[in-house]
């Protein structure tokens, strides 16, 4: 695909990776529509990519909420005509141990359902509607368009995230299906999956426990940012890649 005057709408645009994909597409021509639940991040992101010369439109919605999903989508179409690609990227993390006992066995704290729900439905339930909302608008459209599903390294399973590794493990699962399921009107799915980036997320990690991770990876460093949007930019401009999941862990495996 070539990037120039495509539309591409990216969910978590208003921070961290979903910022810096934004900005890689940007600097390829490509037209944003920028999808966050925080309006403040949003505005930042969209003028960093008016100022990388590109056209960036930003939209307010919860990825969880299937009519707020449904709204922004229509409202992407009447204000761009068609969409050319999706980059499902929002994501939270609220982790903890499934349960945790003292040496006497008793249970001392558990995960709670609203940790567990709450990273389902927006890693997991919004992955799902929007991926569904764009696909169904670019079948409308006869677009042969792609989505990208950000998973992560986590997938594998991960201590501590029970809830964001059974997500991103079915995310994983999902982009397979729909690469599956959708080719047939010439629609593309492929995943990313980071490893630790650097973001402000990772940047709130305590300095030995980041000492910690780091070793553990083989490149001994964490990712940029701008490495995972390098490899969303291949993703939309290989016309071969589908069905599969580009790991971005500098050779680390959980």
């Amino acid at each position: 695909m070539d990037l120039n005057n495509k539309v591409i709408a990216i969910t978590g645009a208003g921070q961290g990776l979903g910022r810096g994909m934004a900005l890689s597409l940007a600097q390829k021509g490509a037209k944003l529509a920028l999808i966050d639940l925080n309006e403040e991040g949003l505005n930042k992101s969209i003028a960093k990519c008016q100022a990388a010369g590109a056209q960036a439109k930003g939209y307010v919605a919860n990825v969880t909420r299937e009519d707020d999903v449904i709204a922004t989508f229509n409202q992407i179409i009447e204000d761009h005509g068609e969409i050319d690609g999706l980059i499902n990227n929002a994501g939270i993390t609220r982790d903890a141990l499934l349960i945790k006992a003292n040496r006497e066995g008793v249970i001392e704290s558990r995960m709670s359902l609203e940790q567990w729900q709450s990273v389902i439905d927006v890693n997991l339930t919004g992955v799902f509607l929007c991926g569904r909302e764009a696909a169904a608008r670019m079948v409308e459209k006869g677009t042969r368009g792609l989505i990208i599903n950000v998973c992560s390294i986590s997938k594998a399973g991960n201590m501590g995230q029970s809830n964001y590794s059974a997500a991103k493990s079915g995310v994983g699962s999902l982009t397979v299906t729909w690469a599956k399921e959708l080719a047939r009107y010439g629609i593309r799915v492929a995943g990313i999956a980071p490893g630790y980036i650097s973001t402000k997320m990772t940047k709130a990690i305590k300095p030995e426990a980041k000492e910690k991770l780091v070793n553990m990876i083989p490149l001994k460093r964490m990712g940029k940012p701008e490495e995972i949007a390098h490899s969303a930019v291949y993703l939309f401009e290989n016309d071969f890649y589908n069905g599969r999941i580009l790991e971005m862990d500098g050779g680390m495996r959980l």
